[in-house]
């Protein structure tokens, strides 16, 4: 049977990524080091990987993401399988993301559920019932890295594309969410979970 958690399996990382996607705000290495210490710690990441085939660890710092492009390593879901994972860091001179993913491959072998989405018949609403706890799960993951790191926004669901901000969002959500959001309130986050 296949490994949902071998990072060298090409299969575990097919179909796109199902993600937790943090705006943290104007550049500054210190806070996205902040943040990526929290993810790891908070999600209890086993791992820190610079490639897919890299049988080495590196050190989980901003450093290893600015020479890799990219960190991985494995994480348990709430239904006890592990699975791969993996983390970026994105954004330009006014904002830093950092952006926490799970292939759909690795998560698809988990769930049967899961295979064809978001492109068969059955990923619309009918998806809620699986993202739901996946994206309480995340959501759980992104209130425990605010605690450390506040953030502007939290953004969950299906490869984020970064066309959604805390500036055009300002506090309100869309009535009919694809993608499930956090979003500050004082020292609190709300959470909005998908309805699509």
């Amino acid at each position: 049977m296949p490994d949902p958690a071998s990072l060298a399996d090409s299969e575990n990382w097919s179909g796109g990524f199902y993600e937790l996607a943090i705006e943290l705000g104007a550049p500054d290495g210190e806070r996205l080091q902040q943040a990526l210490s929290s993810l790891w710690r908070v999600a209890a990441i086993e791992g820190c990987y610079a490639g897919r085939d890299s049988e080495a660890q590196v050190p989980c710092t901003v450093a290893s993401l600015a020479a890799f492009g990219h960190l991985q390593g494995t994480v348990v879901l709430t239904t006890g399988h592990r699975v791969v994972c993996g983390c970026v860091a994105l954004g330009d001179d006014d904002v830093h993301w950092l952006d926490f993913y799970i292939p759909l491959g690795a998560l698809a072998r988990t769930d049967g559920r899961i295979a064809g989405f978001p492109f068969d018949s059955e990923s619309g609403e009918e998806s809620l019932v699986w993202r739901r706890s996946l994206d309480d799960w995340l959501a759980n993951i992104g209130t425990r890295i605010f605690r450390h790191v506040p953030f502007r926004l939290g953004l969950i669901g299906f490869e984020i594309d970064g066309s959604v901000s805390s500036d055009v969002l300002n506090g309100m959500v869309p009535e009919q969410r694809w993608e499930s959001y956090l979003l500050p309130v004082g020292a609190d986050l709300r959470f909005e979970p998908a309805n699509r």
